[in-house]
């Protein structure tokens, strides 16, 4: 494993009231009345020291009469959505982990949205947390600038199509996208629709959809029809989604869903109208979701590891934080695999 590939086991320097004083050029104590909003001071002064602080990236102390170095047995979690079916698996594996040592899980939800991600991020250093695992690579500016300021271990999860800030463990998206689209070609499917989620704000999503249809082009296949959605009953939405595509685009022979939920929903309404899955129509969903081995038919789809994401990213906080503190892998890209299942005919 080459040496940039393993995190150093010195630990980082929080900022300090110092800092942003250096930054802004303005004493210690001003810098102290505006983070805390006390005393009178020239809004140009706090124009001046917000944005020192927001550039540097530092988050005060919430800790009343605590040094700025303390730190609590706290992990901020912060993922996008509790309601999605992926989401609790990773927090069981995180929780696995943080059984066994005097750590807690503190989650926080972003619903996807960048600005929404940064309030959260910025409430939950501002109690001085001893770690931090936030999910994707893709976040502002300013959430950025917070974590690498924080002085704390940082793991991105779900994804490892990027570089990290600190350490990330996942998949690679792209690969996941281009084997499934590789094992539909295969099979000879070659009309195709893909139904998902709005790809700006899923940018893992995003990333299978790029895979996928990088493939498809190399067999000289185009998505022929495609469909997004935002909120609402996956299931639902999966139903209304693939009558309407079916009416707009009937020779299509294969559905690509973004994630099992709307797969489910479109598999329920293709049995109910007795249409030949996969015979007459193929489907795929991602996740691998176990509440729906349930269904008549079993989705094709491809594991996303969660459970061992979840466990991985909290022994690299555990042995981040251990005493001495553990040398621990920087990216942990872990391999998901294909269900066939009963709606994917194998080649």
């Amino acid at each position: 494993m080459s040496a940039d590939a393993k995190i150093s086991a010195e630990p980082k320097r929080p900022l300090t009231l110092r800092d942003v004083s250096e930054a802004s050029g303005v004493s210690e104590m001003t810098v102290s009345r505006v983070l805390r909003n006390r005393g009178d001071v020239s809004d140009a002064t706090r124009t001046k020291v917000l944005a020192a602080a927001k550039a540097l990236g530092y988050v005060p102390n919430k800790i009343a009469g605590a040094l700025a170095s303390s730190r609590v047995n706290l992990v901020a979690v912060i993922i996008p959505s509790l309601s999605n079916m992926v989401f609790p698996e990773v927090l069981t594996g995180i929780n696995q982990v943080f059984e066994e040592t005097a750590l807690q899980p503190v989650v926080g939800v972003t619903d996807y949205l960048p600005d929404k991600e940064e309030r959260v991020l910025y409430e939950m250093l501002s109690w001085r947390p001893s770690g931090v695992i936030i999910a994707g690579l893709e976040h502002s500016e300013a959430a950025r600038a917070m974590l690498r300021a924080a002085g704390i271990p940082v793991v991105e999860i779900m994804d490892t199509d990027g570089t990290p800030i600190d350490a990330m463990v996942g998949i690679s998206h792209r690969r996941a996208g281009r084997e499934m689209a590789q094992a539909i070609v295969r099979a000879g499917y070659r009309h195709i629709g893909f139904l998902g989620t709005k790809m700006p704000l899923d940018h893992r999503a995003r990333k299978r959809f790029e895979g996928f249809t990088e493939v498809l082009a190399k067999h000289g296949i185009e998505i022929e029809d495609r469909a997004f959605y935002s909120g609402g009953s996956a299931l639902v939405k999966g139903r209304e989604m693939t009558e309407a595509m079916l009416a707009r685009s009937p020779e299509l022979d294969f559905l690509y869903y973004s994630n099992d939920m709307i797969g489910a929903g479109g598999l329920l309404y293709l049995l109910e109208r007795g249409i030949d899955v996969p015979g007459r129509i193929g489907l795929a969903g991602f996740n691998g979701v176990e509440l729906l081995k349930g269904l008549p038919r079993q989705l094709a789809t491809m594991d996303a590891c969660r459970l061992e994401i979840g466990r991985r990213a909290a022994q690299i906080i555990r042995d981040r934080l251990a005493e001495p503190p553990r040398e621990t892998e920087r990216v942990v890209t872990l391999t998901p695999t294909i269900s066939f299942g009963d709606t994917l005919k194998r080649p």
